[in-house]
């Protein structure tokens, strides 16, 4: 057994993935309940020292130079914190920093462009840069999360919020079946990802509540609406794809007729989302969680859902009856999928485990 052991280990090391090997000297990971308090008395002190910077230096808010010099500083302190930071509490220190010289970087863009579309485009672009360049696995989720709001806010003012949130989708998708091609940047990924989960379930709530109205623009408009939530549907329908693509590659490839069937239930998966938005992101997350193996994926899809479901039965817009057969519809559609997957995978584990015959095992 040591042999086949050292002989992975080194295979895992030239491809670039550390392990953590057990020793007795290695400290011990505190409880996520010391770990949050940390945080707390991270983001606390931060709070603290800013406000004390703020009445010395409230005078940078009425320049633009000043603004931007000041946020630039607190940014560079936040990055060299995180650099040396070695608890939870520096960390979040320097999350607050970080976020604290972003206002003061947005400040002056806000005064030049107001609130329009340019702005959340020059928004969207800073968090991207620091998700990539912050080297803290909470500020990458939190820029993640924040780059989601941005982009969306930024497409909403054209009319363009359902593409938006497909978008998210599909990035979502990749980035969690790519997590293990880049193995130096697992945790980058992650991190990514994570965020971006965050930002899709905040952006479905706010959808289902209408609240992208006040942003629009009537004549900034791109796209119809029907056009845009089907531009949407298009792209959480490609994640699908990707998806069930990954899943086919990872296992056995099913027969044509099989796959020909998944493919006719993720169209109409596709159409029914265009009636019940949201439908169509619950399904791919539930999907790619199970496809990974990831529980927290597996319960934000079933969370989705539930809020799609529940969005579209308030829906005033359509008659009771008409709900009610369509949730019928996609209950007896869900069951079919169903049925046809427990199929399927039962007679591939059948084909991958089927007993030698007897002959052969008498001559064993």
């Amino acid at each position: 057994m040591s042999q086949p052991r050292s002989t992975l280990t080194q295979r895992l090391t030239r491809a670039g993935i550390s392990l953590n090997e057990t020793s007795s000297t290695a400290p011990l990971e505190s409880p996520w309940f010391v770990r949050v308090l940390q945080a707390f008395s991270g983001w606390l002190a931060a709070l603290f020292l800013l406000g004390f910077i703020a009445t010395a230096v409230v005078f940078v808010l009425e320049s633009t130079g000043a603004s931007l010099i000041a946020g630039s500083l607190l940014i560079g302190g936040a990055f060299a914190l995180l650099c040396s930071a070695r608890s939870d509490v520096l960390e979040h220190m320097a999350l607050a920093f970080s976020l604290a010289g972003q206002l003061l970087v947005a400040w002056p863009a806000v005064e030049m462009w107001g609130v329009s579309a340019t702005l959340w485009w020059g928004l969207l672009a800073l968090q991207c840069a620091m998700a990539l360049i912050m080297p803290s696995q909470v500020h990458r989720s939190m820029s993640a999360f924040l780059a989601s709001l941005a982009l969306t806010l930024a497409l909403a003012t054209n009319g363009l919020a359902p593409v938006a949130i497909g978008l998210v989708v599909l990035v979502l998708a990749l980035l969690w079946l790519n997590e293990y091609r880049w193995p130096r940047h697992i945790g980058a990924v992650q991190a990514w990802g994570a965020g971006l989960l965050v930002g899709l379930l905040v952006l479905q709530g706010v959808a289902y509540a209408n609240q992208f109205n006040w942003i629009y623009d009537s004549d900034a408009l791109w796209l119809g609406p029907w056009l845009a939530s089907w531009l949407g549907t298009a792209l959480v329908a490609l994640a699908l794809v990707s998806v069930i693509h990954q899943a086919f590659c990872q296992h056995s490839q099913p027969a044509i007729a099989q796959r020909l069937a998944i493919y006719v239930a993720v169209a109409l998966v596709a159409v029914v989302t265009v009636y019940v938005p949201g439908l169509g992101a619950g399904v791919a997350v539930l999907l790619l969680g199970f496809a990974i193996g990831h529980r927290p994926l597996m319960g934000s899809g079933v969370l989705l859902l539930l809020m799609a479901i529940s969005s579209y039965y308030y829906w005033l817009d359509v008659t009771l009856l008409v709900k009610s057969l369509m949730l019928l519809a996609m209950g007896a559609f869900l069951l079919i999928i169903r049925w046809i997957l427990k199929h399927w995978l039962l007679n591939r584990w059948l084909t991958v485990h089927k007993p030698a015959p007897l002959g052969d095992a008498n001559e064993q």
